[in-house]
């Protein structure tokens, strides 16, 4: 039978579907006419008819072709080849380029009649174009993401208008790299301020940046937890990577070393926030980690770290002897530097010299000398306490006792007239006078050098959204309560959800204390060489709380939740 006049001058998808009896032939010349002037696709406007449904099309379209049927959500997007056909060519024609084998292409396409798009394909690729239908709902949305650029990413992901300056002292010995001029990107540029920004009003202490084979995330740590952020497009990854260096003035044409740098983020006249940065070669690009350093965080005050009362005493009276050594132990992330730097505000006064040695100083503390040490250069915590004893001081910080030497400088120059604070990593404050004996530390210094240890842990805070737990008496037993403290007087809190702390139950973190003094008994413990139990014991007996049982305190007292307790403490 000929076709009617009419429906020969139709074409592609709208001429079979005319011809099979699937539309009639004045609304498919309507729905070719709608497309035209609204600059969508004849599936579109059909499927908006709803005489059709789009994966009814797809088949249609398959059967009636003669090509395959994929259905786009069984296919893995990051098999995709991104680049083998231009962005412009993806959103104007609506097609994504699926696996490429030798000279041909296989295309995702929801129009296989489509025969421009399949030519500009062919003449830009120079490949033979295999077409694959596709259901048009699954594919724009892909369609979209592809052809969206990542500098468009990154403004839907920043969202707002950012302008903050990043500080360089050392602005005029800057180098003009040309590889430096290649990362000056607007839209990298507000990205990275906006992170920074939301990583400091979110509270987090640090900020990764991670590639990966297929994706590119980055993570905020807020109260010790790990959260992911944003996945920005994984093309610009080497952008952020180059732009972070070179605000730290680290070497953007080496990838193959770590690097550690710092940065300053000026937020007003009043305020600004360094930056920590350490950068690692991996498999698939260099991750970037950023700690922040906020000065407020040094001036608190002791009241705010979470010390019970009897143990904020021991401590203000350890640290105001005239000489002897308070050392203060915990893990990577417990807040050890934070102690210190309260005590040191606390002892800095007009008429006190004070030097601390640091790896790397990370928060700047106006009146005392700070010294970054640096052991490519020579200069190490040894070297740096000799000088310090030949500098007159009054109070020695020591950021970490890391090796025999140290350990001996620190220890003589609290024998001789000086108060010295410093760090060590050990679990307990018992252990840590076994840790000293077992480096080398003859036990009579031990004993008459050092005055007071803290060991410390971070844990969670309760938000203020936190309810009550029904939780079995043994239980708590179990986890240390004795029976005199579960009088009936308070119950067990756990977390609970609202917006404040985006659902976790928890807001800010509190600090678990192990404040134990070196007495006479202990004395006499360290120097017949007793055990870590043997000074663990003696302690007890003299009421000083392990870490266990401070954080059961916290417990009662509703600042935290028993989870977080026996998830940071060893009973």
């Amino acid at each position: 039978m000929a076709a009617n006049p009419q429906t020969s001058a139709l074409n592609g998808l709208a001429r079979a579907l005319v011809q099979a009896g699937r539309i009639k032939e004045a609304e498919a010349e309507t729905l070719l006419t709608q497309a035209a002037a609204t600059r969508s696709s004849f599936i579109e406007q059909l499927v908006g008819t709803r005489k059709m449904s789009s994966p009814d099309i797809a088949r249609f379209a398959s059967d009636t072709f003669g090509y395959p049927l994929l259905d786009l959500n069984a296919f893995d997007d990051a098999h995709i080849q991104k680049t083998a056909i231009d962005r412009k060519l993806i959103a104007s024609h609506r097609v994504v380029p699926l696996h490429k084998r030798g000279n041909r292409l296989s295309v995702a396409i929801a129009d296989p009649t489509n025969l421009r798009a399949l030519d500009e394909i062919r003449f830009q690729t120079g490949m033979a174009v295999d077409p694959v239908i596709v259901d048009e709902s699954q594919l724009a949305p892909l369609v979209t993401k592809l052809s969206e650029s990542a500098e468009d990413t990154l403004k839907n992901l920043t969202n707002e208008d950012i302008n903050l300056e990043f500080h360089d002292e050392d602005a005029a010995e800057k180098t003009e790299d040309a590889s430096a001029l290649e990362v000056d990107d607007a839209p990298v540029v507000k990205f990275i301020q906006k992170m920074l920004l939301d990583a400091i009003n979110e509270g987090a202490s640090d900020i990764h940046f991670e590639p990966y084979e297929k994706s590119y995330r980055i993570r905020f740590r807020t109260d010790g937890i790990l959260r992911e952020i944003a996945a920005p497009p994984l093309v610009i990854k080497e952008k952020i990577a180059s732009r972070i260096k070179v605000i730290s003035r680290l070497n953007i044409a080496e990838k193959r070393v770590p690097q550690d740098g710092r940065m300053r983020l000026v937020l007003s006249k009043s305020r600004a926030i360094d930056f920590r940065v350490s950068t690692l070669p991996t498999m698939y690009g260099e991750k970037i980690v950023l700690r922040i350093l906020d000065p407020s965080s040094a001036t608190l005050g002791i009241d705010a770290l979470g010390y019970d009362p009897d143990q904020k005493t021991l401590l203000l009276d350890a640290i105001q002897r005239p000489y002897g050594m308070v050392l203060v132990t915990g893990p990577t992330g417990s807040g050890k530097t934070v102690s210190l730097y309260t005590c040191l505000n606390i002892l800095n006064k007009p008429g006190i010299n004070i030097s601390t040695a640091e790896d790397p100083a990370e928060i700047p503390l106006p009146g005392i000398n700070q010294v970054n040490i640096d052991d490519r250069q020579g200069l190490t915590f040894p070297v740096a306490l000799k000088a310090f004893l030949r500098q007159d001081p009054d109070i020695i910080m020591v950021g970490e006792i890391r090796d025999l030497e140290t350990a001996e400088i620190s220890i003589k120059a609290a024998q001789t007239g000086h108060m010295v604070l410093s760090t060590l990593h050990t679990n307990d404050a018992p252990s840590t006078l076994t840790r000293l004996m077992n480096m080398g530390i003859p036990t009579f210094n031990i004993a008459s050098s050092i005055l007071l240890i803290t060991a410390q842990r971070l844990v969670r805070r309760l938000c203020t959204c936190k309810k009550p737990l029904d939780t079995p008496i043994e239980t708590l037993l179990n986890a240390g309560f004795t029976e005199e403290d579960l009088d009936g007087s308070w119950s067990l809190q756990g977390p609970g959800e609202c917006d404040r702390c985006k659902g976790s139950g928890y807001k800010g973190r509190v600090g678990l204390y192990q404040v134990m003094p070196v007495t006479e008994a202990i004395q006499r413990l360290i120097m017949a060489n007793g055990t870590a139990l043997d000074i663990a014991v003696q302690a007890q007996k003299e009421g000083v709380n392990d870490l266990r049982r401070s954080g059961l305190l916290k417990v009662k007292q509703g600042l935290t939740s028993l989870d977080e307790i026996l998830g940071s403490t060893n009973v």
